[in-house]
């Protein structure tokens, strides 16, 4: 279909230039003598000939040329299309005035040749100041709100639609699907698809444990995606001069405003730095553990040696990790000991402890 409209396309060009340039040219090679040439619709029919026998050799250059242009429309964010496509009208607006200008100038390059250079040069420039400051002119529109009970709505529809971007880290781990099932993440579930990429790197490496976390990771999206009642996207777009997909992820999220998933802490830290909101399931994990404070007792049973002279490590039925203090003694065994203290972090809890039968003794 679309090499028939490329023909058609060069078969209407040849024709509107036959009927202007073939008289010219049968008069400057002596072929005047013949009027019936000259006539406008033998003229048309010419041209359309001479260009349909020049899309045998051009049809092919010009699709292939469509082809990418629409593939590298289709992969562009629509803030950047956008914005760009913005920044381009205010150029040629610019280059039509100033082009305007020129035409009461009674010279023929000023009134030929300006125009045109004009009209390349500051259009091209005006792509690229709307296509380079696409983040500021879309912070310029974001930051107007409404006035009095209207701020209300607007909020309560930005929470509704705001994305939640899903990085490759807590796709793997699974955890985000019960979450979604719970109904406590709102929003609509964004899965751009440079992160599906690598998960199919992933799911396809040689490496059997790799391979089995990378099919894991899409196991997890077509449950998300078929059992769960939420709206989940496929963003389609990619950052091709990007190269690292947390880098992506981030300038997806300041892109759109959106908030990024993930149990990545070097990911959660960088987010941080750029300002943009994250949610790290690891947080949500240790915030709905159960509370221990320093003083209480908790009856554990140590299982091996910690990296401390004489320490002993147990866990609690959550996972937590629970450091015992003079505890390598007691590995294999049931005791009760005393919190002493306890560690916070985004990577996870940790329980300082020290066996009761010592602190009985002193």
């Amino acid at each position: 279909m679309l090499r028939r409209i490329i023909q058609a396309c060069f078969l209407i060009i040849g024709g509107t230039l036959g009927i202007f340039l073939i008289p010219d040219l049968l008069s400057l090679i002596s072929l005047g003598d013949f009027p019936f040439l000259a006539n406008p619709y033998v003229s048309a029919i010419l041209g359309a000939l001479i260009f349909y026998f020049i899309t045998f050799w051009a049809v092919d250059y010009v699709t292939n040329f469509v082809k990418w242009l629409e593939e590298s429309l289709i992969k562009a964010p629509l803030a950047d299309l956008i914005t760009g496509g913005v920044g381009l009208f205010f150029g040629l607006l610019v280059a039509f005035l100033i082009g305007f200008a020129f035409n009461a100038i009674q010279v023929p390059v000023f009134n030929t040749v300006a125009p045109i250079l004009l009209t390349l040069v500051i259009g091209y420039l005006g792509f690229q100041v709307g296509f380079k400051k696409r983040d500021e002119l879309l912070n310029l529109f974001s930051s107007r709100k409404k006035k009095g009970g209207e701020e209300e709505t607007e909020a309560e529809n930005k929470s509704e639609n705001t994305w939640k971007i899903l990085d490759t880290s807590v796709i793997i781990d699974g955890r985000i699907a019960d979450i979604c099932q719970t109904g406590f993440l709102e929003g609509t579930i964004i899965i751009p698809q440079f992160v599906l990429e690598e998960l199919q790197h992933i799911a396809d490496s040689s490496d059997v444990l790799k391979r089995n976390r990378g099919r894991r990771g899409l196991d997890i999206l077509n449950r998300i995606q078929k059992e769960l009642k939420i709206k989940v996207d496929i963003y389609e777009g990619d950052f091709e001069e990007i190269q690292e997909v947390d880098s992506k992820l981030v300038k997806l999220a300041k892109l759109t405003s959106g908030v990024v998933v993930t149990n990545d802490f070097n990911l959660n830290k960088v987010c941080e730095l750029q300002g943009v909101s994250v949610l790290n399931i690891n947080d949500l994990a240790n915030a709905v553990k159960p509370v221990v404070l320093p003083g209480e007792e908790l009856n554990i049973q140590v299982i091996k040696d910690g990296k401390e002279h004489n320490q002993g490590i147990a866990y609690l039925d959550d996972g937590t990790m629970i450091v015992v203090e003079e505890g390598r003694d007691y590995i294999g065994k049931r005791i009760e000991v005393l919190v002493t203290s306890v560690l916070q972090t985004s990577a996870g809890r940790m329980i300082f402890a020290k066996p009761k039968l010592l602190e009985k003794a002193l």
